[in-house]
């Protein structure tokens, strides 16, 4: 192991995956350079290149890789590390397992599981996509891996697979995932849940039903076609900078000292449990987006800050602010549940002519 791979391994554990000893071998191993021969997205705006000084440096990093824009929107990424091992960790990979991926990516993660055993069908609906992570794959002498273009809902018919693992934000689950399964699976997904993508880990229950549990945060992009379908549990999308009225304060700071970033997490979740307007939004004097409660115009409604502060604004301004407060009060009530605590259960729903499985109860 080099020095700098000894420190991205390093990386990776200190920002809180779970790393194997087979694991830790596969990204000290699985060179993540070749997977993004073509550069990506500097966090200024620039294009990073494989001849630039810092090009390796930066590869191995715990970062997510933007590989893809479409004007500006980020359309293809080798993940976060950290994020990726989280998953791969819950996907309990053996060797001689046969796991589907739900988007290609760069091949980096496809690589990954190879390396741990694991015989993997990868499917990408972007066809350039497809072909860059093929190139690498056999660049990289990867062997046990075949990247399909297809769209990930159809699955790959007539075949079944051990595992499944979605590498993209998605509304639910398609059926022909479940369909396709041997034995409960896991499917490790990241599901939609108030302008965010937590991943769950879903297991096929006797009788065609489905549980799942919250693994992590996640900040996947998001899919289209029926995997993005909107169903009658779906949240609002997130509210952009600029478009909502003008908020004043409902509540005063309720902690002394903000949310750490877990917990804030935590309780957006909660209110996404108990509210089907929670999102987030472009808040101004905030750099990051905030837990938001979106009236139906989409111009109101409350924020809850990481303080505990509630700012209401538009004509339903008040009743939204109450609303806001009455979550505050229910989370502490039940004693602040992290996000891992909800059980969940899936159920159909979204395009009747090619639903999916969406989240419809949670219990603690």
């Amino acid at each position: 192991m080099s020095e700098r791979t000894e420190r991205y391994v390093a990386q990776i554990r200190h920002d809180g995956a779970p790393l194997s000893g087979e694991l830790a071998r596969a990204f000290a191993t699985v060179p993540r350079e070749a997977f993004i021969a073509e550069g990506f997205l500097r966090r200024d705006g620039g294009w990073v290149k494989p001849g630039d000084t810092d090009f390796l440096d930066l590869v191995y990093t715990d970062d997510v890789l933007v590989t893809k824009v479409d004007g500006k929107v980020p359309v293809s990424s080798s993940s976060q590390p950290s994020l990726m091992a989280i998953m791969l960790t819950a996907l309990d990979v053996r060797p001689g397992l046969h796991v589907l991926e739900i988007g290609a990516g760069t091949g980096y993660n496809a690589a990954l599981l190879a390396a741990l055993g694991a015989t993997v069908t990868s499917l990408d609906v972007q066809a350039d996509v497809a072909d860059r992570a093929r190139e690498a794959l056999a660049r990289s002498g990867v062997a046990g891996v075949r990247v399909l273009l297809g769209d990930g809902y159809a699955g790959v018919r007539g075949e079944r697979f051990d595992r499944v693992i979605v590498t993209v934000g998605v509304a639910g689950l398609s059926p022909n995932w479940l369909d396709q399964l041997d034995g409960a699976g896991p499917i490790v997904v990241p599901v939609e849940h108030a302008g965010t993508h937590p991943v769950l880990v879903v297991r096929a229950e006797p009788g065609g039903a489905a549980t799942g549990s919250v693994l992590c945060p996640s900040g996947f992009m998001s899919a289209a076609g029926p995997l993005a379908a909107a169903h009658p549990g779906s949240h609002p999308a997130p509210a952009v900078a600029r478009t909502l009225a003008e908020f004043t304060q409902a509540a005063g700071a309720r902690w002394a000292s903000p949310l750490a970033a877990p917990a804030y997490r935590d309780l957006w979740y909660a209110a996404g449990v108990w509210s089907r307007r929670a999102t987030h939004a472009a808040v101004r004097g905030w750099e990051q987006s905030v837990l938001a409660l979106l009236d139906p115009s989409r111009t109101g409604g409350a924020v809850i800050l990481p303080d505990g502060t509630v700012l209401a604004g538009g004509p339903e301004g008040a009743y939204w602010g109450a609303q806001a407060i009455r979550i505050l009060d229910r989370w502490e009530s039940a004693d602040r549940p992290p996000m891992r605590a909800w059980r969940i259960g899936l159920s159909a729903g979204g395009d009747p002519e090619a639903p999916i499985w969406v989240p419809t109860t949670w219990e603690r």
